[in-house]
């Protein structure tokens, strides 16, 4: 049997079954053996992937204690939403996140510190030890759970999340990505006036290198839905700018 609400609505839905299932303090294998739901589709079903019947969500909110209807009130009520911010490093994604976070009432996130925090390692140790590829793979695995289990926020991603193809496309699905712009040597600036002299250690081309990989991330960057130029403005007028912006339904 079909769903019982719109396609679009099957995210809030999973959402808010991952959240009442985290404030019961039940697994998800306890859920499933209430539910009679297998591991893989709950799973499904809380990453919004999964077109459930009217029958298995009867027994899903039966597990969870409330009514179909209530559970599919909540999550059509409270629709769960994001914002993301992309852009290099430098880009001001922690500071300009955390400051519209504020203003808006909303979580904040770096997506880096959930990826940190699932590994058990830091970014350095999972580069060194693991690659390129674990890493792409662990910061998907990070954004999916943030998606699934978090009622909407502001979220500060990698400056390399848009070499995935697949990571990027489920950001541009699942949230509204506000590409963070500015010109490479205020990228620069910015990290150094940090009190970050890294790109510099042992780099005597590193603004090179930071112009050519600009020039080769900004036909990815240019794919967000918005772009804020943020060159000579302060956060307060680029978070001005961002607050009327339409969260995508995740």
């Amino acid at each position: 049997m079909s769903s019982p609400i719109s396609q679009s609505a099957l995210h809030a839905l999973g959402a808010t079954v991952a959240r009442l299932r985290r404030e019961q303090g039940l697994s998800r294998r306890t859920l499933c053996e209430r539910s009679g739901l297998s591991p893989r589709f709950l799973a499904q079903l809380e990453k919004g992937e999964g077109n459930i019947s009217f029958l298995r969500l009867h027994d899903v909110s039966r597990a969870l204690g409330t009514s179909m209807v209530d559970l599919i009130s909540q999550a059509e009520a409270q629709p769960h939403r994001f914002i993301s911010l992309v852009g290099l490093r430098g880009a001001g994604k922690s500071t300009v996140g955390r400051a519209l976070a504020s203003a808006l009432g909303k979580p904040f996130w770096e997506l880096d510190e959930r990826i940190e925090k699932e590994a058990g390692l830091s970014l350095g140790q999972i580069f060194e030890l693991q690659g390129d590829d674990t890493f792409r793979r662990l910061e998907r695995q990070a954004l999916e759970s943030l998606l699934a289990e978090e009622a909407g926020g502001v979220v500060a991603t990698s400056g390399g999340i848009v070499n995935d193809p697949e990571t990027f496309s489920l950001l541009r699905r699942r949230t509204t990505t506000v590409w963070l712009k500015a010109a490479p040597k205020d990228h620069w600036n910015r990290v150094v006036a940090q009190g970050d002299h890294r790109p510099m250690e042992n780099h005597p081309n590193a603004m090179s290198e930071l112009e050519r990989l600009w020039d080769t991330r900004e036909p990815l960057y240019s794919q967000a839905q918005k772009i804020v130029l943020t060159s000579g403005r302060t956060v307060d007028d680029i978070v001005n700018e961002l607050e009327s912006v339409d969260l995508a339904v995740a």
